[in-house]
């Protein structure tokens, strides 16, 4: 066998290698989110259960509220899980945060109400939350190290933009199940009585992996305060964005715009779809052009364009004038959300490399993204909802600050260093 034919062949293995590593990460990225994300599908019809009173809003409001209380673990997610991920591997952490979110799940999912149990219901379902947030701050850092550290140089932006395309895909299939259940199983009587209740080592480490003193994860990340900070920076506006045109929109569409709730799990499922195909265009483009002009586009279009979007679609009574709306808005949003892993992953050398991704983000998370649904909503029950997009644009334009004034990671990575 000549030598161009053994080349070629190792080359192929490697590719399935990779392919095979990324789509493995992926499945579990992708449980992992419609865990989570089954909550805030579903409470549209399970809130009555657990927060008693005739306000639908107020209602909606409360559990927005839980599903904020969530992110008070993912910084404590972050820290603790990216350790484990930076000492003990990535594969054990990623194991250890799906299952600690199945345990969530199943908690959520038998779950007496209101009505039995009392003011003990909203308590349990806010620790149950708050089990699923421990998870999930964990998952992010871990899974983007994981994602980013099995790609290859070339199609890197490509590879990873999967991340959200998993992540997102997670709320798909919440949002997909709710559909089911609406148009072929049940009622709408039967989705609020109990419907709401069927919830369903890479390379890098080892290399990394070699004798040395193990400092504390929260010392090391101290001295990448500059990383740091542009992972705050980024993340307030991303992610305050993304839970805008994802878990919120849905009681957007449903309290604000006025469409039926076939119409709001529709254009929801829609809109999320388009979300999905995004990520990978925008992310092999980044491979092409580089990260920065993609965060610099979308921080730039999202401060200006957030504003008239948001009253664009609150004056619009069709789905699909709705559905258009949106997609232009995530038209914007995915110049941050495809690429966001990979750039974080590219700040950080690999021994800090999880907890430098994950923990910064799980705290601005907690006090961005997280609430993004709940102060919406009380602007809403206080008469005042226009001055959420104020708001959201504000915070974008702080990302766009960040992303004007950084290098761009995919030329000054910091992937091959392991101190």
């Amino acid at each position: 066998m000549s030598q161009v034919s053994i080349g070629a062949d190792s080359r192929l293995a490697d590719v399935r290698r990779r392919l095979k590593a990324i789509f493995i990460g992926s499945i579990g990225n992708l449980v992992e989110w419609y865990d989570f994300y089954a909550y805030t599908a579903f409470a549209l019809y399970f809130a009555p259960s657990f927060f008693p009173g005739k306000d639908p809003v107020l209602q909606q409001l409360n559990a927005a509220v839980l599903f904020a209380i969530g992110f008070v673990m993912r910084p404590i997610g972050g820290w603790l899980f990216g350790h484990l991920a930076d000492h003990h591997g990535r594969r054990n952490a990623l194991m250890l945060s799906v299952l600690l979110m199945c345990l969530g799940s199943l908690v959520i999912a038998v779950l007496p109400t209101y009505a039995s149990i009392g003011a003990a219901a909203p308590v349990m379902l806010g620790l149950a939350r708050m089990v699923q947030g421990l998870s999930l701050g964990g998952e992010y850092g871990t899974s983007a190290t994981y994602l980013t550290e099995v790609a290859d140089e070339k199609h890197r932006g490509f590879y990873v933009s999967f991340h959200y395309v998993t992540l997102i895909g997670g709320q798909l299939c919440a949002i997909l199940v709710l559909l089911v259940l609406q148009q072929l199983f049940l009622t709408a009587e039967q989705m609020r009585a109990w419907g709401w209740r069927i919830l369903h080592e890479t390379e890098a480490f080892i290399e990394a992996n070699t004798p040395h003193t193990r400092e504390s994860s929260i010392r090391t990340l101290l001295k990448y305060p500059r990383q740091v900070l542009i992972v705050i920076g980024l993340t307030a506006g991303g992610t305050t964005a993304f839970y805008t045109y994802t878990t919120y929109m849905q009681k957007f569409l449903k309290l604000s715009v006025g469409l039926s709730d076939n119409q709001t799990t529709m254009v929801s499922a829609g809109s999320l779809i388009f979300a999905i195909c995004l990520q990978p265009i925008y992310g092999a483009l980044s491979d092409t052009i580089g990260r920065r002009p993609l965060l610099i586009w979308f921080g730039l279009m999202g401060t200006v364009c957030t504003i008239p979007l948001l009253r664009a679609l609150q004056s619009t009574r069709s789905a699909a004038g709705a559905f258009v709306l949106i997609a232009a808005a995530w038209s914007i949003v995915a110049g941050y959300t495809s690429i966001n892993s990979v750039v974080k992953a590219e700040l950080f050398p690999t021994r800090v490399r999880a907890t430098g991704v994950g923990l910064p983000f799980a705290i601005t998370t907690a006090i961005f993204g997280g609430p993004a649904e709940s102060i919406a909503l009380w602007f809403k029950s206080i008469g005042h909802e226009v001055w959420f997009s104020y708001y959201l644009s504000s915070v974008i334009a702080v990302s766009l600050i960040v992303s004007i004034s950084m290098r761009d990671t995919m030329r000054y990575s910091a992937l091959p260093r392991h101190e």
